[in-house]
Protein backbone atom coordinates (compact mmCIF):
# COMPACT_ATOMS: atom_id res chain seq x y z
CA UNK A 1 0.00 0.00 0.00
CA UNK A 2 1.15 3.32 -1.03
CA UNK A 3 2.10 6.17 1.52
CA UNK A 4 -0.65 8.11 -0.13
CA UNK A 5 -3.23 5.19 0.37
CA UNK A 6 -2.23 4.96 4.32
CA UNK A 7 -2.99 8.54 4.35
CA UNK A 8 -5.83 8.40 2.72
CA UNK A 9 -7.25 5.06 4.93
CA UNK A 10 -6.51 6.82 7.97
CA UNK A 11 -7.99 10.07 7.59
CA UNK A 12 -11.17 8.02 6.46
CA UNK A 13 -11.02 5.98 9.58
CA UNK A 14 -10.85 9.35 11.42
CA UNK A 15 -14.14 10.49 9.78
CA UNK A 16 -15.95 7.44 10.43
CA UNK A 17 -14.82 7.28 14.09
CA UNK A 18 -15.72 10.79 14.52
CA UNK A 19 -19.26 10.43 12.78
CA UNK A 20 -19.63 7.22 14.87
CA UNK A 21 -19.00 9.27 18.27
CA UNK A 22 -20.60 12.27 17.50
CA UNK A 23 -23.81 11.99 15.43
CA UNK A 24 -24.00 7.92 15.02
CA UNK A 25 -22.55 6.31 18.19
CA UNK A 26 -25.25 4.24 19.24
CA UNK A 27 -26.20 3.54 15.98
CA UNK A 28 -23.08 2.41 14.74
CA UNK A 29 -24.18 -1.10 15.61
CA UNK A 30 -27.15 -1.38 14.12
CA UNK A 31 -26.11 -0.07 10.64
CA UNK A 32 -23.96 -2.79 9.90
CA UNK A 33 -26.85 -5.21 10.90
CA UNK A 34 -28.45 -4.41 7.12
CA UNK A 35 -31.95 -6.51 6.61
CA UNK A 36 -34.01 -6.55 3.39
CA UNK A 37 -35.26 -9.49 2.52
CA UNK A 38 -37.47 -9.63 -0.29
CA UNK A 39 -40.31 -11.49 -0.49
CA UNK A 40 -38.85 -14.16 -2.62
CA UNK A 41 -35.81 -15.17 -4.02
CA UNK A 42 -34.19 -17.45 -6.50
CA UNK A 43 -31.56 -18.19 -3.84
CA UNK A 44 -29.58 -17.98 -0.60
CA UNK A 45 -26.21 -17.07 -0.59
CA UNK A 46 -24.46 -18.61 2.56
CA UNK A 47 -21.41 -16.61 3.61
CA UNK A 48 -18.81 -18.55 5.53
CA UNK A 49 -17.12 -17.51 8.32
CA UNK A 50 -19.15 -18.28 12.27
CA UNK A 51 -21.13 -20.67 9.84
CA UNK A 52 -23.40 -22.29 12.94
CA UNK A 53 -25.23 -19.14 13.51
CA UNK A 54 -25.39 -18.82 9.18
CA UNK A 55 -26.67 -22.39 8.69
CA UNK A 56 -29.32 -21.69 11.27
CA UNK A 57 -30.45 -18.54 9.64
CA UNK A 58 -30.58 -20.28 6.50
CA UNK A 59 -32.62 -22.86 7.28
CA UNK A 60 -35.50 -20.64 8.87
CA UNK A 61 -35.30 -18.58 5.22
CA UNK A 62 -35.37 -21.60 3.37
CA UNK A 63 -37.79 -23.18 5.43
CA UNK A 64 -40.13 -20.43 5.55
CA UNK A 65 -40.07 -20.62 1.72
CA UNK A 66 -38.35 -17.47 0.85
CA UNK A 67 -36.02 -19.23 -2.03
CA UNK A 68 -35.62 -22.95 -3.13
CA UNK A 69 -32.04 -23.26 -3.70
CA UNK A 70 -28.71 -22.49 -1.29
CA UNK A 71 -25.27 -21.34 -2.67
CA UNK A 72 -22.24 -21.73 -1.03
CA UNK A 73 -18.44 -21.16 -2.19
CA UNK A 74 -16.07 -23.53 -0.94
CA UNK A 75 -13.52 -21.64 1.68
CA UNK A 76 -10.02 -21.38 1.32
CA UNK A 77 -8.23 -23.21 4.34
CA UNK A 78 -4.91 -22.33 4.08
CA UNK A 79 -2.86 -25.23 4.52
CA UNK A 80 -5.91 -28.05 4.26
CA UNK A 81 -4.45 -29.07 0.91
CA UNK A 82 -0.81 -30.16 2.71
CA UNK A 83 -2.44 -31.62 5.77
CA UNK A 84 -4.72 -34.18 3.37
CA UNK A 85 -1.62 -34.59 1.33
CA UNK A 86 -0.05 -36.33 4.82
CA UNK A 87 -3.36 -38.34 4.95
CA UNK A 88 -5.01 -36.05 7.54
CA UNK A 89 -8.96 -36.66 6.87
CA UNK A 90 -10.40 -33.04 7.80
CA UNK A 91 -13.44 -32.07 6.50
CA UNK A 92 -13.66 -28.49 5.35
CA UNK A 93 -16.11 -25.61 6.71
CA UNK A 94 -18.11 -25.69 3.73
CA UNK A 95 -18.66 -29.31 3.37
CA UNK A 96 -19.74 -29.25 7.02
CA UNK A 97 -22.28 -26.07 6.04
CA UNK A 98 -23.76 -28.27 3.68
CA UNK A 99 -23.51 -31.66 5.73
CA UNK A 100 -25.67 -29.36 8.83
CA UNK A 101 -28.04 -28.37 5.90
CA UNK A 102 -28.85 -31.66 4.77
CA UNK A 103 -29.11 -32.96 8.30
CA UNK A 104 -31.63 -30.46 9.37
CA UNK A 105 -33.55 -31.21 6.50
CA UNK A 106 -32.95 -29.38 3.36
CA UNK A 107 -32.51 -31.78 0.22
CA UNK A 108 -28.84 -32.20 -0.85
CA UNK A 109 -30.22 -31.22 -4.60
CA UNK A 110 -31.01 -27.81 -3.66
CA UNK A 111 -27.54 -26.83 -2.38
CA UNK A 112 -25.18 -25.50 -4.16
CA UNK A 113 -21.37 -26.16 -3.55
CA UNK A 114 -19.13 -23.49 -6.14
CA UNK A 115 -15.64 -24.32 -6.26
CA UNK A 116 -13.88 -20.84 -5.33
CA UNK A 117 -11.12 -21.55 -2.68
CA UNK A 118 -12.42 -18.48 -1.56
CA UNK A 119 -10.57 -16.60 1.09
CA UNK A 120 -12.83 -13.67 1.79
CA UNK A 121 -16.52 -12.01 1.03
CA UNK A 122 -14.93 -10.62 -2.00
CA UNK A 123 -13.68 -13.80 -3.27
CA UNK A 124 -17.22 -15.62 -2.48
CA UNK A 125 -18.83 -12.20 -4.77
CA UNK A 126 -16.50 -13.39 -7.54
CA UNK A 127 -17.53 -16.80 -7.70
CA UNK A 128 -21.58 -16.20 -7.45
CA UNK A 129 -20.78 -13.53 -10.52
CA UNK A 130 -19.29 -16.58 -12.40
CA UNK A 131 -22.00 -18.88 -12.03
CA UNK A 132 -24.68 -16.27 -12.39
CA UNK A 133 -23.04 -15.68 -16.07
CA UNK A 134 -24.12 -19.31 -16.88
CA UNK A 135 -27.73 -18.84 -14.71
CA UNK A 136 -29.71 -15.94 -16.67
CA UNK A 137 -32.67 -16.87 -14.83
CA UNK A 138 -31.54 -15.61 -11.33
CA UNK A 139 -32.08 -12.27 -10.62
CA UNK A 140 -32.85 -12.05 -6.59
CA UNK A 141 -30.39 -13.20 -4.05
CA UNK A 142 -30.46 -12.96 0.01
CA UNK A 143 -27.20 -12.96 1.50
CA UNK A 144 -27.25 -14.62 4.98
CA UNK A 145 -24.06 -13.65 7.43
CA UNK A 146 -23.82 -12.58 10.51
CA UNK A 147 -24.97 -9.20 11.35
CA UNK A 148 -22.23 -7.05 11.63
CA UNK A 149 -20.57 -8.38 8.64
CA UNK A 150 -24.04 -7.85 6.53
CA UNK A 151 -23.61 -4.43 5.37
CA UNK A 152 -20.27 -4.85 3.87
CA UNK A 153 -21.74 -8.31 2.60
CA UNK A 154 -23.66 -6.42 0.76
CA UNK A 155 -21.80 -3.48 -0.69
CA UNK A 156 -19.22 -6.31 -1.99
CA UNK A 157 -21.81 -8.21 -3.47
CA UNK A 158 -23.67 -5.38 -4.76
CA UNK A 159 -20.26 -3.88 -6.31
CA UNK A 160 -18.67 -6.93 -7.94
CA UNK A 161 -21.64 -8.00 -9.29
CA UNK A 162 -22.21 -5.12 -10.86
CA UNK A 163 -18.84 -4.79 -12.66
CA UNK A 164 -19.01 -8.38 -13.50
CA UNK A 165 -22.38 -7.03 -15.57
CA UNK A 166 -24.61 -9.01 -13.39
CA UNK A 167 -26.63 -6.52 -11.97
CA UNK A 168 -29.29 -8.28 -9.46
CA UNK A 169 -31.49 -7.28 -6.16
CA UNK A 170 -29.63 -8.43 -2.82
CA UNK A 171 -31.46 -9.05 -0.37
CA UNK A 172 -29.64 -9.57 3.08
CA UNK A 173 -30.97 -11.57 6.24
CA UNK A 174 -28.39 -11.41 9.60
CA UNK A 175 -28.37 -14.10 11.80
CA UNK A 176 -30.46 -13.86 14.27
CA UNK A 177 -28.69 -16.27 16.29
CA UNK A 178 -25.73 -14.25 16.68
CA UNK A 179 -24.47 -13.03 20.21
CA UNK A 180 -23.78 -9.70 18.52
CA UNK A 181 -25.95 -6.62 19.97
CA UNK A 182 -25.89 -4.06 17.80
CA UNK A 183 -28.38 -2.17 19.64
CA UNK A 184 -25.57 -1.68 23.01
CA UNK A 185 -22.68 -2.73 21.23
CA UNK A 186 -20.37 -0.55 22.98
CA UNK A 187 -21.25 -2.74 26.64
CA UNK A 188 -19.61 -5.33 25.58
CA UNK A 189 -15.87 -6.06 24.66
CA UNK A 190 -16.46 -8.15 21.54
CA UNK A 191 -19.04 -6.20 20.07
CA UNK A 192 -16.93 -3.16 20.40
CA UNK A 193 -13.78 -4.91 18.46
CA UNK A 194 -16.09 -6.30 16.25
CA UNK A 195 -17.65 -2.81 15.40
CA UNK A 196 -14.46 -1.26 15.32
CA UNK A 197 -13.08 -4.18 12.91
CA UNK A 198 -16.05 -3.78 10.20
CA UNK A 199 -15.89 0.01 9.74
CA UNK A 200 -11.79 -0.42 9.06
CA UNK A 201 -12.66 -3.02 6.41
CA UNK A 202 -15.64 -1.07 4.80
CA UNK A 203 -13.35 1.86 4.51
CA UNK A 204 -10.02 -0.47 3.36
CA UNK A 205 -13.27 -1.47 0.33
CA UNK A 206 -14.34 1.86 -0.15
CA UNK A 207 -10.84 3.25 -1.00
CA UNK A 208 -8.59 0.51 -2.24
CA UNK A 209 -10.35 -3.03 -3.03
CA UNK A 210 -13.66 -1.47 -4.83
CA UNK A 211 -11.00 0.65 -7.21
CA UNK A 212 -9.60 -2.53 -8.49
CA UNK A 213 -12.63 -3.94 -9.67
CA UNK A 214 -13.62 -2.89 -13.71
CA UNK A 215 -16.09 -0.12 -13.98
Amino acid sequence: MTVFRRSTLFLALLFILAFAYIGGCRRAGVWLAKEDVPGHADAIILLMGNFPERVLQVYDTWESGQADRIIIVEEGMGAFAALESRGASIVSNSEQAVGSLVSLGIPRDSIILLPGNARSTLDEAYAVGKYLAGNNEADTLILVSSPAHMRRAHMIFKRTLRAMDKPVVIGCKPSSYSSFNGVKWWRRKEDIQTVFAEYIKIASFMLIEKHKLPE
